[in-house]
């Protein structure tokens, strides 16, 4: 297992890694020491079946030292951590040489591995952590490696492959920002060359939500798409160091009314600037809802600081809101029934975790092109209301964002966007549907090599 250096992606391939050990398959992990070490421990179980395998990451120009993760760099820096994960490519090579393995399962980055893993006889499976919408709008690799899309203005229209209908494209201040987190081999080059290279696809999907999208994926990459499932996240066990937080945080919810709060979190990449931080915190103030926000430390050159809260905001609103900082139970607070609505920055593991609880959505997609891609969907199956911004710089207002959270939380034309949200759980809190995709996805890899019936992986 080969993931990016990204939480949202070290923790689904956790998730797949423990259940191909529960079936007896054995795992080499492979992240850098700090990215292993933020994971949860492993059930005494499955620890002889993982082994957690630790790369230092090579230090590169440009990139702070001690670097390992995107949560610790502004987007703009995430080229040179590109950089240095593709110097991966000497110590992954010689582990491979030097180890039995039957299967690597890796991210959407590393493009040079097909030409490490073809002569080593090692079968590849690249594992999207986007889903099926944002990959169709993506394109076949011979759109992803040609000329087509060039120019921003080209990714704001839906494509000509694309056979249903749809509404997802991005904004122009999208596609501009997404650019800035691109290194000298566009992420649009790495995807096309690691579907050409990978003996199939596998995606955080299902056909009971997306299945237009997944069957025109088999048809655009001309081999096998095996979606994984949406591997929905468990609740934490109450053994959490960090229960101490989620108990105050708890007791400010049971105080309130059902479905009467509204939560924010903009995950662990979204910087915004100081106007636009502006904006949001007065819309939240206008909102005259009862909110938890989640504020987490922002990289800014070499170190963190604060987001950019606007001086008195906490003293007005701290009747009927609450600001936690760093650190959220997001889980915990999505599960808990005074949660009605959720302001997202559109990071398709945050989307998962509300609709497993039946959360509305108030849409303000973040920082990478596949939020943008999200949050239309969100929009456009009616599950939530995107804040209407300026398509060409990505400016908004207070008004609006306070317009948008009351339609979805409490006003009358919000009531279609609340069922449909509740209604998702039959999908997205679905243990037996997940499961079923995971036995899917591992009956391929067994079948494909015969030879192996406990692999290597």
């Amino acid at each position: 297992m080969f993931p990016w250096l990204a939480y949202g992606h070290t923790m689904p391939f956790l998730e797949v890694s423990k259940f191909l050990a529960q079936k007896g398959h054995r795992i080499s992990y492979i992240s850098t020491p700090k990215n292993i070490s933020r994971l949860p421990k492993l059930p005494p179980l499955l620890s002889s079946n993982i082994t957690f395998v630790e790369f230092s990451l090579p230090q590169v120009d440009g990139l702070p030292p001690g670097v390992e993760s995107t949560a610790e760099v502004p987007i703009e820096n995430v080229p040179y951590l590109k950089n240095a994960y593709d110097k991966l490519h000497g110590p992954l090579t010689e582990f491979l040489k030097n180890s039995n393995v039957n299967w690597l399962i890796h991210d959407f980055e590393p493009y040079w591995l097909p030409g490490v893993a073809a002569p080593l006889g090692i079968n590849l499976v690249l594992f999207c952590l986007f889903n099926a919408t944002a990959l169709a709008f993506m394109g076949p690799p011979s759109a992803l490696l040609g000329e087509f899309r060039k120019r921003p203005e080209e990714f704001t229209v839906v494509p000509e492959w694309i056979d249903y209908p749809c509404n997802v494209a991005l904004k122009h201040h999208e596609i501009v920002n997404h650019i800035k987190c691109m290194d000298d081999v566009s992420d649009f080059q790495r995807m096309g060359q690691l579907i050409q290279g990978s003996q199939f696809v596998t995606t955080r999907a299902c056909f009971e939500f997306e299945p237009d999208e997944i069957k025109l994926l088999i048809k655009l990459y001309q081999k096998p798409v095996v979606p994984v499932g949406l591997l929905p996240p468990s609740l934490p066990s109450n053994e959490d160091k960090r229960d101490d937080k989620w108990e105050a945080t708890k007791s400010w919810l049971d105080s309130k009314g059902e479905k009467s709060v509204f939560y924010i979190a903009l995950g662990s990449e979204v910087s915004l600037s100081e106007e636009s931080m502006r904006q949001l915190a007065f819309g939240i103030e206008k909102s005259n809802l009862p909110f938890i926000w989640a504020v987490r430390k922002r990289p800014v050159g070499e170190g963190l600081i604060d987001n950019i809260i606007p001086p008195g905001f906490e003293e007005r609103v701290s009747n009927r809101g609450l600001v936690l900082r760093d650190w959220a139970p997001q889980l915990r607070i999505l599960a808990h029934s005074s949660v009605g609505g959720f302001l997202t920055h559109c990071g398709w593991s945050s989307i998962i975790e509300a609709l497993k609880f039946g959360r509305a959505l108030i849409v303000f997609s973040g920082a990478s092109a596949d939020q943008g891609l999200n949050a239309r969907l969100l929009h456009g199956r009616k599950v939530g209301i995107e804040i209407e911004r300026n398509e060409m710089d990505g400016s908004f207002t207070s008004d609006l964002v306070a317009k948008t959270i009351r339609q979805v939380l409490v006003e009358p034309e919000g009531e279609a966007i609340r069922a449909n949200a509740w209604a998702m759980k039959e999908i997205f809190d679905n243990e037996e549907l997940s499961n079923n995709y995971l036995d899917g996805f591992t009956r391929f890899i067994e079948e494909f090599a015969p030879s192996a019936c406990h692999t290597q992986i």
